[in-house]
């Protein structure tokens, strides 16, 4: 049961993403992606995983797509030495807060298909996704790379910002068509900040903190199918839409039979309790093929009067 409830609320959550407008407090579902990819990663991390080195992480079936890399650092290393995980580059200097001791880098890359849905109530009007959208998260970590409550640390780099290079995540670029990348921020309020790139780096965005980006362009039609990607159709949501919803109410139907189940047991265990309690108390035992109860043992033992012993008749 404990595996199941967080792909109901997943499933749900992209089913209401569908249909709801872009606004801020429909978007706050999307924290609940990162929360179970967050909880799968610290269950599933070998004891034995060594501090600096990358680790991929193998997501469940229903979340195919989306790619996770993992590294531990002490923090003061992480300040004095920076890091590199996939697109993500972390200069000298950047921290973390609060940190004890280690923290956890999560980074995720959503692939086109989740980039283009999960993402889809975030106001894009006039751009559309140009890269799979990609993420960075701190989590506190201990010794042996696990953590009983992991819980969110912020990233800042104050001195030089982090770099995010889509150059290996995004094949279909081309200077010669035109396309000019814009940098975006996911914030987690709905709101989407976008930033102009560097001309020397179209591909190439910064940041001066943890969060999920990605590259966008001004909506256009393109003059063949593959000059660039296009986010995921209408139609093709609706359809995931109604698939994500028959196999969630399928799935709060095991739910609800695992619950009845349980309630069911706890009801047995509770009527054997008392039926127990009642045996003790009236002290029952069988006669026969009866269940009846029984008194004390305890009784007055009969004795001889005294006058009769000495007058006798």
């Amino acid at each position: 049961m404990g595996s199941v409830f967080p792909l109901i609320v997943i499933t749900f959550t992209l089913v209401s993403l569908s249909f709801l407008g872009s606004n801020s407090q429909s978007v706050k579902p999307t924290h609940v992606l990162d929360l179970f990819i967050r909880d799968y990663t610290f269950k599933s991390l070998d004891k034995n995983f060594r501090t600096g080195i990358p680790q991929s992480v193998n997501l469940p079936a229903n979340l195919s797509g989306i790619k996770v890399d993992i590294v531990r650092f002490r923090c003061g290393s992480l300040r004095r030495y920076g890091a590199h995980l996939k697109e993500f580059h972390l200069d000298v200097g950047v921290t973390v807060h609060p940190c004890i001791e280690r923290v956890m880098l999560i980074r995720q890359n959503m692939g086109y298909n989740w980039s283009s849905i999960y993402y889809a109530n975030y106001d894009l009007s006039g751009y559309q996704l140009f890269s799979p959208i990609v993420g960075i998260l701190a989590y506190n970590a201990d010794e042996d790379a696990s953590s009983s409550n992991p819980f969110q640390l912020g990233i800042v780099a104050s001195q030089k910002p982090i770099r995010i290079d889509f150059t290996n995540t995004t094949t279909n670029f081309n200077k010669e068509k035109g396309i000019k990348p814009i940098c975006a921020s996911f914030e987690g309020n709905g709101k989407m900040t976008l930033a102009n790139t560097n001309p020397s780096s179209p591909l190439v965005c910064i940041a001066k903190k943890h969060g999920h980006f990605g590259l966008v362009i001004e909506s256009q039609t393109p003059s063949s199918p593959d000059e660039f990607r296009k986010p995921i159709s209408q139609w093709k949501v609706a359809v995931g839409s109604t698939i994500g919803a028959a196999i969630g109410a399928s799935l709060i139907g095991l739910l609800l039979v695992a619950m009845l189940v349980r309630v069911k047991k706890r009801s047995r265990m509770v009527e054997l309790e008392r039926r127990a309690y009642e045996e003790e108390a009236l002290q029952v035992s069988m006669v026969g093929h009866v269940r009846a109860p029984t008194a004390s043992g305890t009784r007055t033992t009969p004795a001889i009067e005294h006058e009769y012993l000495h007058h006798p008749r």
